[in-house]
């Protein structure tokens, strides 16, 4: 992917079948006031797509939690390490209606995390998980328990490429629109695999 592609997206992306989307919407009835949050998913450890879907299922059977749209999986170069000296990362990202306050979806966040054993013993270092809450509603917070949006979200390719299939009139608070910042970020090794896919769960 080139910075241009990134900013024009693959016409072949389909959106999500009408029906899909008023069967979730349907879900949202369940919910009092929901709000709308935007977590980043990625791993580079052992069946990668298996966890990805598994902690989509997961967040879908939060009480308080709908899981509205799932996009495309990506692959993406680790960071902060030596090429080659780990494995690749799947990311996606995924949109939410919740009830849940930002606290109580990081402490939901956590759980599933460690739910797959998640380890931190190492920065950079590989994970079977990572789920990150890149944006809640419009909350802009330095809360160094949760900053949000995520410090780094509008810096990295893997969050805002699969974002903006999804939501391509998305916006990183306080940061601006998704369509804008693409550009600025390029590629960053960050290819749409097309050969996997993650399911909304129903």
């Amino acid at each position: 992917m080139t910075p241009d592609s990134a900013a024009f997206p693959d016409p072949t992306v389909q959106p999500v079948p009408p029906s899909v989307v008023n069967r979730v919407d349907a879900a949202d009835s369940t919910l009092h006031n929901p709000q709308r949050a935007v977590l980043s998913l990625g791993s580079n450890l052992g069946n990668r797509l298996e966890t990805l879907q598994g902690a989509i299922d997961a967040l879908e059977d939060t009480p308080g939690v709908r899981v509205k749209a799932v996009s495309p999986v990506y692959e993406t170069e680790p960071w902060g390490v030596e090429p080659g000296s780990q494995q690749s990362y799947f990311n996606a990202v995924v949109l939410l209606r919740t009830t849940l306050p930002p606290s109580s979806l990081l402490e939901r966040a956590h759980a599933i995390e460690e739910a797959f054993e998640r380890t931190r013993d190492e920065r950079w270092g590989p994970r079977t998980i990572d789920v990150d809450i890149v944006a809640y509603q419009g909350v802009i917070s330095d809360d160094p328990v949760l900053t949000l949006p995520h410090p780094r979200a509008h810096e990295r390719a893997f969050v805002l490429v699969p974002w903006h299939d999804i939501e391509p009139d998305g916006e990183v608070p306080g940061y601006g629109a998704l369509v804008g910042l693409l550009p600025t970020v390029g590629d960053q090794g960050v290819t749409r695999r097309e050969d996997v896919e993650l399911v909304l769960p129903r």
